[in-house]
């Protein structure tokens, strides 16, 4: 799951070398959670207007966890 926010994210941000995701281990409910930091010039570009490409990836994420029994949350910082 992380390798694949991190393809997602590098191919919309200017400076691909800055992103980064850390995942949690999963919690009482059993939710995974990963953090996507990218440069704050590259925040616009990964949260979209009215947060449209930030609403995308997490539905990419959610597909993809929902093929392998896990549930995935993603948190953009």
């Amino acid at each position: 799951m992380k390798e694949l926010l991190t393809v997602i994210a590098k191919g919309l941000v200017e400076d691909p070398d800055a992103v980064s995701v850390t995942v949690d281990e999963p919690n009482d409910e059993g939710v995974i959670v990963c953090h996507l930091h990218v440069a704050e010039d590259d925040m616009g570009r990964v949260i979209g207007k009215q947060g449209r490409i930030a609403k995308a990836i997490r539905t990419v994420m959610s597909a993809a966890s929902t093929r392998r029994n896990e549930k995935v949350s993603v948190e953009i910082d």
